[in-house]
């Protein structure tokens, strides 16, 4: 018995949210801005969490969920490992795509873009802001290399937290931020009977224009 069977017959309705590209502003980051500040109040959990999707160097598409940290001058921003797996194929590829997803108000955002690291003097401000806890993991762990079993992690951990004791913790050079910079931006609203409204944002010698797409 296959007990998946019934998988094709999971569906519901989005209902009476949506899109009109009359009313939406000719920088979509304005109404990024307007969706978030909506689902900052109604999604239950991890409304900053986006797809970020990469290249590698076989041409295989590679995807993980990291944190939105912040929207600078347009661009967005996040932090990880410069030695992690998503680094080393960035500094191959420098184009990413974002993928937002606020299933309480069945909302999309699709982003593509240039990236590039943030400054260091911003790398260092926002470590300087994260728990002294994540700021230990940051330096313990060699993101996306083997490792025996977790409790190698763990003692590496341990023992950074004897070795600083109540020291400040300086930011490692292998860990900071990236910042996207967006070049193509769609909105997805989902409607009853699917279908559903999409207004695709595209950035042409120096201004952006924007269009609706079927769903």
């Amino acid at each position: 018995m296959n007990k998946w069977k019934n998988i094709s017959d999971i569906r519901r309705d989005y209902g009476s949210l949506s899109l009109s590209e009359d009313e939406m502003p000719d920088n979509p980051v304005m109404q990024f801005e307007r969706w978030f500040t909506d689902v900052l109040q109604t999604e239950k959990s991890d409304p900053t969490a986006m797809v970020l999707s990469t290249v590698d160097d076989k041409g295989y598409p590679d995807s993980r969920v990291v944190l939105l940290k912040g929207i600078d001058a347009g661009n967005f921003v996040f932090y990880t490992n410069y030695q992690s797996a998503k680094a080393r194929q960035i500094s191959q590829n420098p184009y990413v795509a974002l993928n937002f997803y606020w299933p309480q108000m069945a909302r999309q955002v699709r982003i593509r873009g240039r990236i590039k690291q943030t400054t260091a003097a911003q790398s260092d401000d926002y470590f300087a802001s994260r728990p002294v806890a994540s700021q230990f993991s940051a330096i313990a762990s060699a993101q996306s290399t083997e490792i025996a079993n977790r409790g190698e992690l763990e003692q590496t951990l341990n023992q950074l937290i004897q070795t600083y004791q109540q020291q400040a913790i300086m930011r490692p050079t292998h860990w900071g931020g990236y910042v996207v910079i967006p070049e193509e931006m769609e909105f997805w609203q989902g409607r009853d009977n699917r279908l559903h409204d999409r207004v695709h944002y595209y950035y042409q010698n120096g201004v952006w224009t924007h269009r609706r797409l079927a769903p």
